[in-house]
């Protein structure tokens, strides 16, 4: 069970999966902290301004009874003096906002406070109250505090073990301020509560928001990368040769075209591999058919079986078929040389007319036997250019002995050469059938050869013209073709006169 593997095509989608749920679940909590930060603040702000209004009273009733009970001849009730009236005031107020209010005289030593006074509103002992006779408020905060209203979320200067919220208010008589109205509420007291039902309601709320996500993000995840699983489950079919297999394209967005270029890549693989399998089977037949014939020539010139005065005439198919070997061994190193990016440039100056010539006097048997009319030699003049005389050469004749092939009986083929200040043109053309439209953008692919079955020679590996796109683009030119189907057919080139 340990070892169990996983699925192929999951191991994406798991992780994608896992990434979004993590960034949602960050999120989520980024959110709840942020919320509980936010919240916290203003339920301080709210319980500051409770404390500091329930300050602010007390600081004004205080003032009003003792300036009403220090007049002269003041016919108030001295039943209950004005320091039980603040002190019950207090006790109510405190248990009201559930707080503790004490008051300090200007030194900030509590002089008054709610546990001063019982119910029946009688002062305990001699007025000290043991749970406050400890404090004593610093001398600053007084001085804050009797400048107006004061609120500050502290330990009060060291005189609580925790931070608690407190807002005081000066008692001022006469415009002087004679003590100090302090309100106090401990911070885990005043939130707890309230904090609590947030976080339930909040909780219950992510939950369900939580669940619906996952499952969003399970199906998105699922969706996005059903492309990726698609082209995984591809490439082993490509690696089993099986180039028939398609990934399914929906939409326009960057996926989708990656899988369009994905299917794209498959046809062009495909294409590729069936052109390798013509080109071995074409090479195989190339290379067996003149091996054959050489040897079957040359054994015979040795046994006897050609009599001595035709020797001359099978030495010349020997001599031809060799040729024809080396032509087509030559052909795939220089495509090797090509791909591999090693093919160098030999430069110099030669006349590309005189070559034209000397190619077209090495197909002059051919030429007769099918009676072609050549135009264009006597117009043509001598050109010089400065290029490498023997890839120039491959080119023409390339294109020359396509020519010829493709020409047929009593037909024409038309030769020109010029040259302007930057570049030299030859073209070739030859009346004959033609190629269709759809395979002219095809005839310089590496071993794409015309349909046979309008071929007048189905010899050849399909090489020639490839390699003659590639030589006269390593010379920085360029080479095309054009054709009418039932007209002709009409190769073109040219190189820089400076390269």
């Amino acid at each position: 069970m340990g070892n169990r593997k996983i699925k192929k095509g999951t191991k994406l989608f798991r992780k994608y999966l896992t990434v979004i749920t993590s960034v949602i679940l960050m999120s989520v909590v980024l959110l709840c902290t942020v919320y509980l930060f936010l919240a916290t603040r203003h339920w301080n702000s709210e319980q500051i301004d409770t404390l500091q209004h329930n300050s602010t009273i007390i600081a004004q009733n205080a003032q009003e009874l003792l300036v009403r009970f220090n007049k002269p001849n003041s016919d108030e009730n001295t039943d209950i003096s004005p320091l039980s009236m603040i002190c019950n005031t207090m006790r109510i107020m405190s248990e009201a906002i559930d707080a503790d209010i004490f008051i300090t005289d200007m030194n900030g030593d509590v002089v008054v406070c709610k546990e001063m006074i019982d119910d029946k509103f009688s002062f305990a002992g001699d007025y000290r109250c043991m749970l406050h006779d400890r404090y004593h408020i610093d001398p600053e905060i007084i001085e804050q505090a009797q400048q107006g209203n004061y609120t500050d979320v502290s330990k009060l200067g060291g005189t609580f073990i925790n931070n608690q919220l407190t807002a005081a208010s000066p008692i001022k008589v006469n415009g002087n301020s004679v003590a100090i109205v302090f309100a106090t509420e401990p911070i885990t007291m005043s939130w707890y509560s309230y904090a609590k039902r947030i976080l339930e309601v909040f909780l219950t709320a992510a939950l369900l928001a939580l669940i619906v996500s996952f499952l969003v993000v399970y199906y998105l995840s699922y969706r996005f990368t059903r492309p990726l699983r698609e082209m995984s489950t591809a490439v082993r079919h490509y690696a089993e040769g099986d180039f028939s297999y398609k990934v399914r394209v929906k939409g326009n967005d960057e996926i989708a075209e990656l899988a369009q270029a994905f299917n794209s890549m498959a046809m062009s693989l495909s294409s590729q591999e069936s052109s390798r399998r013509s080109f071995v089977a074409n090479v195989s037949h190339e290379l067996k058919t003149p091996m054959t014939s050489i040897g079957g020539f040359i054994d015979g010139i040795l046994d006897g079986t050609i009599s001595e005065d035709r020797h001359d005439y099978y030495l010349h198919i020997v001599s031809d078929e060799v040729k024809r070997l080396s032509r087509l061994v030559t052909g795939m190193l220089n495509m090797s040389k090509i791909e591999a990016g090693e093919m160098q440039i030999n430069l110099k100056t030669f006349d590309i007319s005189a070559d034209i010539f000397k190619t077209l006097l090495s197909f002059e048997k051919k030429i007769n036997d099918k009676g072609i009319e050549i135009v264009g030699l006597d117009t043509m003049q001598s050109i010089s250019v400065n290029a490498d005389e023997d890839m120039i050469m491959q080119v023409i004749y390339n294109l020359i002995d396509n020519a010829v092939k493709f020409t047929p009986s009593g037909g024409y083929i038309f030769i020109k050469d010029y040259k302007d200040s930057e570049k030299t043109f030859v073209s070739i053309r030859n009346s004959g059938d033609g190629i269709e439209r759809d395979e002219l953008a095809k005839v310089f692919e590496r071993f794409y050869k015309i349909d046979r079955s309008r071929s007048y020679d189905v010899k050849g590996a399909g090489l020639g013209l490839f390699l003659c796109k590639s030589i006269v683009e390593l010379h920085g030119g360029e080479i095309r073709v054009d054709s009418k189907v039932g007209e002709y057919t009409e190769f073109a080139f040219w190189i820089p006169n400076n390269i």
